[in-house]
């Protein structure tokens, strides 16, 4: 396959990379996640970069790799200790018990198609944002930090909540990947789990209750 794709000059997309990778210990760390994580297992699509609007796959590989990276702290190519994988896979567990939906999906009781096309967590933002509050909960809660995290069941994760999205997750009612909505989507989900910002998270905060007053 990758010889094909040298031959003719094709870049293969970032979750095929990851999944071909026997190098890089979080890529490695990444396929197991995706195999063994209850809600990842039989959800996740291993190659594409984006997921198609009927797919019954419900996150990247290249998502759960690079929200996995921010919840260790870890850099490309940096060994994962046996403690690092079980945290890494506790805490992904932890969060599917409090996101009800993605329960439902595994079990085939909701489509991950319905789930993309209605709520911000079935979107590789959401992974990435509760990776950043995931990693600040459990430096500031080691201990208790499960407890904690069962708060975000209460998060409004319907997009319909043009309130509480736009601007934030969303712009113009599409989910944006770019980094200052990724920095404020995590600082909602800091914010229900009773977490304090940063001062660059408050200035990103103070500057979208600006943005929506003069809207």
């Amino acid at each position: 396959m990758f010889a094909d794709l040298n031959r003719h000059a094709i870049r293969p997309t970032k979750s095929l990379g990851i999944l071909y990778d026997r190098r890089d210990p979080l890529s490695q760390l990444a396929c197991r996640l995706a195999e063994n994580v209850s809600v990842f297992k039989n959800m996740t699509e291993m190659e594409k970069t984006s997921i198609p609007n009927r797919s019954n796959r419900l996150h990247t590989l290249g998502s759960i790799y690079q929200a996995t990276r921010t919840l260790l702290g870890k850099s490309a190519r940096c060994k994962i200790s046996e403690s690092g994988e079980q945290l890494a896979t506790d805490f992904w567990e932890a969060v599917a018990k409090a996101i009800p939906d993605w329960q439902l999906a595994a079990q085939k009781k909701v489509s991950c198609a319905e789930l993309r096309r209605d709520y911000i967590h079935a979107h590789g933002i959401a992974l990435q944002a509760l990776a950043i509050a995931g990693a600040a909960l459990i430096a500031e809660h080691p201990r208790d930090w499960k407890r904690r995290l069962a708060d975000l069941q209460h998060v409004n994760w319907s997009r319909s909540n043009a309130e509480l999205w736009e601007g934030r997750a969303l712009v113009g009612g599409r989910v944006s990947k770019a980094l200052v909505n990724i920095v404020l989507t995590a600082n909602l989900v800091k914010t229900h789990l009773g977490l304090e910002l940063g001062p660059k998270e408050k200035q990103l905060e103070n500057r979208l209750l600006g943005d929506r007053q003069a809207a």
